[in-house]
């Protein structure tokens, strides 16, 4: 089961970073991702982390969001600093096959375990 948190209401330019647990220890070598989806809009990828360690992420919040993982914790992070108003939406983790090539890292159609989304609202 993965479950996410920290998500939360904060003003542009402001920091808020989100966890995922993967409370049973499931998804340990799957490829991790963190999507979005804002209202009225697909869900598209924002990043991943890939089973090396080597991260991916959308151009849209490059040098702006960070993905890691803490094996010890079986957690997933996401640190997303320099927020704007178009980063509001839902953000889900997921866990998927780490077979695909790493050009699939963020297509969600290869991600089948999906946590139930925290919301972020930049204001």
């Amino acid at each position: 089961q993965l479950v996410e948190s920290g998500g939360g209401s904060v003003q542009t330019g402001g920091s808020l970073r989100l966890s995922c647990v993967d409370s049973e220890n499931t998804y340990h070598r799957y490829r991790m991702g963190w999507f979005r989806q804002a209202p009225g809009k697909e869900r598209e990828g924002v990043a991943a982390i890939l089973r090396d360690g080597q991260p991916r992420y959308a151009e849209s919040v490059k040098g702006r969001f960070t993905i890691s993982q803490d094996d010890a914790k079986n957690t997933l992070y996401l640190e997303m600093n320099s927020l704007k108003p178009e980063d509001t939406a839902m953000y889900y983790c997921a866990a998927g096959p780490s077979t695909y090539p790493s050009e699939y890292a963020l297509d969600q159609s290869k991600y089948f375990y999906w946590g139930q989304g925290t919301q972020v609202t930049v204001s």
